[in-house]
């Protein structure tokens, strides 16, 4: 006897016939509601997105901070100099519209401190503190376990090749949102 396919999974059509209509119409608005293709790959996108931000979360929150937070801390600890502290907001990996009280809060765990410009006292420059480092690089070893643990699967063409079509996708926001400033 054929089967039929229903939301990934074969179904009895005796089954199917035997469902009441508002089930059917339940079951036919969640096939629907990935009609399109790209529609499909953005929830794939999104639901990908929401798993790392739920583990690497956890591990941040053992450790103290914000994924917001330790992106500063890894941006400064990487360039391994003072920064303006736009220039640091400019290279987040989320668009966050507060990076002061970010900062505020680093600084008050004595992660970073701040120190104003000679030549522009509007200017702002922001470094990590010895604590800071530190606690970079004790979470190092965990964060790129966990980078590995979520695309060690890949090889590294499959990797490479990921990253371009991500970044490919990605352009047209940056695009839009370089006009927009």
């Amino acid at each position: 006897m054929d089967k039929l396919i229903l939301s990934g999974e074969f179904a009895d059509p005796f089954t199917v016939n035997d469902m009441t209509s508002r089930q059917r119409t339940k079951q036919e608005d969640s096939q629907q509601l990935c009609h399109s293709s790209a529609e499909g790959l953005i929830v794939a996108i999104l639901r990908t997105n929401d798993q790392f931000q739920h583990r690497f979360g956890r591990l941040f929150r053992e450790h103290g901070l914000t994924q917001p937070q330790y992106n500063i801390l890894r941006i400064l600890h990487g360039e391994d100099r003072p920064m303006r502290c736009l220039e640091v907001a400019g290279r987040m990996v989320t668009v966050v519209p507060a990076i002061t009280s970010l900062l505020d809060k680093l600084e008050k765990r004595n992660l970073v401190t701040r120190v104003r410009c000679d030549q522009d006292r509007r200017v702002w420059y922001v470094e990590l503190t010895n604590d800071g480092r530190k606690l970079v690089e004790t979470m190092q070893e965990p964060v790129l376990s966990l980078c590995e643990h979520f695309v060690g699967h890949l090889s590294d063409q499959e990797r490479t090749r990921l990253r371009q079509l991500l970044d490919k996708a990605r352009s047209v926001v940056d695009t839009e949102q370089a006009r927009c400033s």
